[in-house]
């Protein structure tokens, strides 16, 4: 990728975050901390990497994109805008009666959602089932799997992973958020998942692990798991930071749900516009 290409991808990247803020200040709240923190990763998916048409969501060919950590809809939003999915008009109606746009993904609502995420850790086992289905077809599609640190805690997360393993579901692009926070504190104090490397290598996978804040290396990682020509299922684990692009967010402390005061989305969307300038 040139520098100019990387430059763009940049700028997809500040939009979703730009998005995500101006959602999250409709209704005065929303998993923001996530959103920023992930939004490099999911400008590479959406806009270099996934294959679909916008005008055509349910094209039989596209790649599917699973969003198991349902309640990341407002960072996966923002993306389905800037990929063109779906209208910028809609942002005023998320989190609204009627909306297309739920608190938390929903399949029967929004163009572009695979599945119905909220109870985490059913992402994986979804995307075995519709990797096997691809392979049976002989369709050459990739199956994305965007989870949580917070799912390696489920037990049905590894029973998916060595599932996938044994079938070489080579199809299956499984991307990780590895933030470090669950709902009840540091995600290592929970339950500690470390050393992941080793653990999805033993589970059969092709495995990389890089800065999900680094746009460069997120494009030489997902370059990386498409080009590979194995049988075993890919993953990408992403270190990521909560509140990435806003100081003053990625400096407070730190929790499943940050807190963001009435007056502080203005303020947070001037600190990001700034740093464009």
């Amino acid at each position: 990728m040139t520098e100019q290409e990387l430059k763009t991808l940049a700028k997809h990247a500040y939009h979703i975050r730009r998005f995500a803020l101006r959602m999250g200040e409709v209704q005065g709240q929303g998993y923001i901390g996530q959103a920023l923190g992930y939004a490099d990763v999911l400008a590479t998916a959406y806009c270099y990497a996934v294959k679909f048409k916008p005008e055509d969501p349910e094209w039989e060919d596209r790649d599917r994109f699973l969003l198991s950590h349902g309640h990341y809809a407002i960072a996966f939003y923002a993306a389905l805008m800037e990929a063109g999915i779906i209208p910028e008009e809609e942002l005023e109606t998320y989190g609204c009666d009627n909306s297309r746009l739920p608190m938390s993904g929903m399949t029967t609502y929004t163009p572009g959602m695979e599945m119905s995420g909220g109870s985490l850790g059913l992402g994986l086992s979804i995307a075995v089932g519709i990797g096997l289905g691809l392979k049976y077809q002989g369709k050459k599609s990739f199956v994305y799997n965007s989870m949580s640190d917070g799912e390696l805690d489920e037990g049905s997360t590894w029973e998916a992973a060595m599932a996938a393993s044994h079938h070489k579901l080579s199809n299956i692009i499984n991307l990780i958020d590895v933030n470090k926070q669950q709902a009840d504190g540091k995600s290592t104090d929970i339950l500690d998942f470390e050393p992941l490397t080793e653990k999805w290598e033993a589970f059969g996978w092709y495995v990389q692990r890089v800065d999900g804040n680094n746009l460069e290396a997120i494009v030489e990682a997902f370059d990386k798991a498409r080009n590979y020509e194995g049988e075993k299922p890919r993953v990408i684990i992403f270190d990521t930071l909560m509140g990435k692009g806003i100081p003053f967010l990625e400096t407070r402390d730190k929790n499943h749900f940050i807190r963001v005061d009435a007056d502080e989305w203005q303020k947070a969307i001037a600190v990001l516009d700034e740093s464009q300038q």
